[in-house]
């Protein structure tokens, strides 16, 4: 395992918590892992591994079966951080793969004509917490991109990025630059997969150690 996914990992669920607490609905750390017994935001989920090892997997199994048996409505997800949960036969079906990534200085690349601006608001948003920013690229007026960013563990975290196609590389190159420019010295880490992983790679991200999303069953 790289010596950065365990910080990438807590770096995530500190991401996650911090916009369950802007709902009203933060969660709580246990040693292993991070749980929210309660209706999270949307795409968020209920439990985010922070571990590995034997004891760390049994806390791991253990919440996700008290969990299970808290009735919470609809669809809810466990993201299995390390990729050492096997949730298939507890009423579990694979949502999505995905690899860490990690950037430790900004990335050369192509110029663009996006223009690149930080949000002072944005509903449902940790907007005035000082380790969250949140970016969007335009061209003209239109809004062509954005991402978020979030300072925990001595690192800043990447997520929701959005881009053409077309665009993505130069979006991935930006964020690097306007994440060393607002929070300096801190290494970028992150998880993709498909396309996006293979921009985020071109642009002079690092990919590392897999990850996985569990959801529950449908009915």
């Amino acid at each position: 395992m790289k010596d950065w996914t365990l910080a990438a990992a807590l770096n995530n669920a500190r991401w996650c918590d911090a916009v369950c607490r802007v709902h009203g609905q933060a969660g709580r750390f246990l040693p292993h892992m991070w749980v929210n017994a309660d209706v999270v935001p949307r795409f968020y989920p209920n439990a985010v591994t922070l571990a590995v090892g034997d004891t760390a997997l049994d806390e791991q199994l253990t919440t996700v079966e008290i969990l299970q048996k808290s009735n919470l409505p609809g669809r809810w997800s466990v993201k299995d951080s390390f990729n050492t949960l096997d949730l298939s036969r507890r009423g579990f079906d694979l949502l999505f793969d995905a690899t860490w990534i990690r950037s430790v200085m900004p990335a050369e690349g192509p110029s663009t004509d996006i223009v690149w601006t930080r949000e002072e608001k944005g509903e449902g948003w940790p907007v005035d917490d000082p380790d969250f920013a949140m970016f969007k690229g335009r061209r003209g007026f239109k809004v062509v991109a954005g991402f978020m960013l979030y300072r925990a563990e001595e690192m800043v975290g990447v997520s929701n990025v959005v881009a053409e196609a077309a665009d993505a590389p130069a979006v991935w190159r930006s964020l690097t630059l306007l994440a060393a420019q607002t929070f300096p010295r801190l290494a970028l880490v992150g998880y993709e997969s498909g396309d996006e992983l293979v921009a985020a790679v071109k642009s002079g991200f690092e990919a590392g150690d897999k990850l996985r999303v569990w959801v529950t069953a449908r009915d």
